[in-house]
């Protein structure tokens, strides 16, 4: 039988698992609470690093991916780079 924590997970796809990395790069912008405490705080190493492997995992699957998925990885991309790119000007 299943524990309850098991439970309460979603089902991992790839739009699931793009979503997933792209908060963890906005929570480390800050532009997020964390799920566990609500805490806003910044951390922009950890913040490139999520954004360099939506990087990597959009250059690793071209050609593999369905419309969908190709624009879901595509438009978090830009998203995330872009708020990245002005926090960091600000600095």
């Amino acid at each position: 039988m299943a524990s309850d924590a098991e439970q309460e997970l979603p089902h991992i796809d790839f739009a699931t698992f793009v979503l997933s990395v792209s908060h963890s790069a906005l929570m480390h912008l800050g532009e997020a609470p964390h799920p566990e405490d609500g805490r806003i705080e910044k951390n922009l190493p950890l913040a490139k690093q999520n954004i360099d492997l939506l990087g990597l995992l959009e250059e690793k699957t071209k050609g593999n991916l369905t419309g969908d998925e190709e624009r879901l990885l595509s438009q978090v991309l830009f998203d995330v780079r872009m708020r990245y790119v002005e926090l960091t000007k600000k600095h």
